[in-house]
């Protein structure tokens, strides 16, 4: 059987791809090398990554694909499907081997709902991708586990995929394999560094009995564990993300200078050295058990040097990957998704498609540069708090007025990942992470205040708040001007959103 497209990898977004593509009447094989439910990495949504799930969810007419974008329909919908309960983002600033600091002046608390109902979710990706390719096989999509695919083959009018009694021949192909996979593998890419960004490597594993980072001494804008909370010290940063069913994502990510000296290669116990050295993260995991061995990886971000083909294309998820630090991937997964959609809904069979997948293959690798500027940005100023949580400001303005004008129909005042392409933002946010290395601290901190007032829309960097940011009503009543909108429409946002 020739098949119109064939999606190889069928985690969340793989998944969607296939659903999408048989929404718009195309005949979809999908294929998976391992076998669900299976563990994975990258578990924390957030605001905008939630509302772009929407967005397909509604246009494609995936009812069951819905309720994942908030907790609340969540847990309304799929009670038994595991996921944890983020309300913001929480920053600790630690420095190895000393007491730890309980002043605001070394945290950052970015709230990203008001309350529960409406909440963002860290996916448990076990039963978060099963529950995808459940949904597609509902849908009549064949499904195919343990596909050993080696090789692929590429004619003027198919491509074939094969291995060990497979031969799989296809009109068109979706790499959704994650980074370094299938066809990036097959076809012998070559593989680029991600410009800006320094070398790093991580270890991580999930965790049982691990308890709460603790109270703070003012009462914060939500639980701060409720949330995905990041210990940061100079070179490196913890996460931890605490789900429902008693278990945690725990792992630490670090510049290859300071794995070296944390000897992150040796595993637990260099995760156990690591705790050692900061007080109340080791009283967090003083009882704590790990459920599967520690996971090394001594390359962490990843960049293809060649993201498509004619008959062929990978997913942001498998193009590249620069670090989880933000929680930047799945949002730059879901915009590809939708611009490759469009190309399919709108282009297949045309002149012009070949060209069209191109361009959001490109568009993909140019918002990947921009993560990578940000976050590399981050890491230089990580023993330097007062910077780090001043630079982590322009992407909390770059997402909140992009999920904000999105929310008001207005799409095209935000159409690239970080407003990297603004002609204003842009150049702004390029021209401070060029000065992070050598930036005074109040100086800088107070030009990106400046800097970001225009599409301000949070109220961040307001000395008043020291480093706590809720999520209030007024703020974006206030800063209606700045995405052109009357009273009237802003309720009517905060209304469909279900902040009331």
């Amino acid at each position: 059987m020739l098949y119109d497209i064939a999606i190889v990898g069928s985690g969340f977004a793989g998944s969607l791809m296939a659903m999408i593509c048989h929404r718009l009447g195309r005949s979809v094989i999908l294929l998976e090398r391992g076998k669900h439910p299976r563990f994975t990495i990258g578990e924390s949504s957030t605001p905008l990554t939630n509302l772009l799930l929407e967005e397909l969810a509604l246009r494609y007419d995936l009812p069951a694909i819905a309720p994942l974008a908030k907790w609340g329909t969540w847990q309304a919908s799929y009670p038994d499907v595991t996921c944890g309960l983020k309300r913001g983002f929480s920053f600790f600033h630690h420095v190895l081997g000393q007491p730890d600091q309980d002043d605001r002046e070394h945290q950052l608390l970015v709230a990203a709902s008001p309350n529960d109902r409406i909440a963002d979710t860290h996916w448990y990706r076990p039963e978060f991708d099963h529950l995808f390719v459940k949904e597609a096989q509902k849908l009549g999509i064949e499904y195919l586990e343990e596909a050993e695919l080696s090789q692929v083959s590429q004619c003027e009018d198919e491509v074939r995929l094969s291995g060990p009694g497979l031969d799989i021949r296809a009109r068109f192909v979706i790499d959704a394999s994650g980074p370094r996979g299938f066809l990036h593998r097959a076809l012998g890419l070559p593989e680029l560094r991600v410009p800006d960004m320094p070398q790093t490597q991580a270890l991580y594993s999930h965790f049982t009995g691990v308890g709460l980072y603790g109270d703070a001494a003012e009462t914060p804008p939500y639980p701060i564990d409720a949330a995905a909370v990041h210990h940061v010290f100079d070179g490196g940063w913890i996460w931890v993300l605490q789900f429902n069913n008693g278990v945690t994502s725990a792992g630490v990510a670090a510049t290859s200078e300071a794995a070296e000296r944390l000897r992150l290669q040796d595993g637990e116990s260099a995760w156990d050295n690591l705790l050692a050295r900061m007080p109340r993260v080791r009283a967090q995991f003083a009882v704590a058990r790990k459920t599967r061995p520690f996971t090394y990886v001594p390359h962490l971000s990843f960049r293809s040097g060649v993201t498509s083909g004619k008959r062929w294309v990978m997913l942001p998820s498998a193009a590249g990957f620069v670090d989880p630090l933000l929680s930047t991937g799945f949002a730059m997964t879901l915009l590809g998704v939708s611009r490759l959609a469009e190309v399919i809904a709108t282009d297949w069979g045309t002149q012009a498609f070949s060209c069209q997948v191109r361009n959001v293959a490109e568009r993909s690798d140019a918002e990947l540069l921009a993560a990578g500027r940000l976050i590399g940005s981050l890491y230089r100023s990580m023993g330097r708090f007062p910077v780090f949580a001043s630079v982590s400001l322009l992407y909390f303005t770059a997402v909140i007025y992009s999920e904000t004008v999105r929310r008001l129909g207005k799409p095209e005042l935000a159409q690239t990942f970080l407003l990297h392409d603004d002609a204003y933002f842009g150049a702004r946010c390029r021209e401070f992470y060029g000065r992070v290395d050598w930036a005074e601290s109040k100086a800088f901190c107070d030009e990106i205040v400046r800097a970001i007032e225009p599409l301000n829309l949070a109220g961040l960097g307001d000395a008043r708040r020291r480093n706590w940011y809720p999520v209030e009503a007024r703020d974006l009543y206030e800063s209606a001007f700045k995405v052109g909108a009357t009273e009237r429409e802003i309720s009517a946002l905060l209304e469909r959103a279900g902040f009331q």
